[in-house]
């Protein structure tokens, strides 16, 4: 188990289609995207996070039925639970860290029971089905 910061490891982000490690060029993402997990982990008092989705080859990207451009195949995002705290409070608390210039933009969707946070370089945002704004 290859630790990539104080809570995370790189198992973690390992594409969940029988073990397809993560791709030797994309662990600069995973780190980058890591380092930001942490923040939020802080500002969280500790809760700890849970990596529900990390890495995804194409190939089971497609199979699920994921965005045909997802970041997850890039390996510079990852759904995320947090114990002990809504989806929503989770969402809230990333909006504000990014305006407060502690977590990078980059792509931030809300969902009924997980957050999608990556660090693809730029703004984005959505909600999912039966969530509202």
């Amino acid at each position: 188990m290859s630790q990539i910061t104080e809570h995370f490891s790189l198992v973690e982000f390992a594409c969940p289609d029988y073990g397809v490690p993560t791709e030797p060029e994309h662990l600069e993402r995973v780190a980058r995207l890591c380092a930001q997990l942490e923040v939020l982990r802080e500002e969280l008092n500790g809760a700890p996070i849970t990596v529900i989705s990390g890495y995804r080859s194409p190939a089971y990207n497609e199979r699920i039925g994921g965005a045909t451009k997802s970041q997850h195949m890039n390996a510079c995002a990852a759904d995320i639970k947090v114990r002990g705290v809504t989806p929503r409070d989770v969402h809230t608390a990333i909006l504000r860290l990014i305006k407060e210039g502690k977590m990078e933009e980059g792509g931030l969707g809300l969902y009924e029971t997980f957050v999608h946070f990556d660090v693809r370089g730029h703004r984005a945002r959505w909600y999912g089905s039966n969530v509202s704004p």
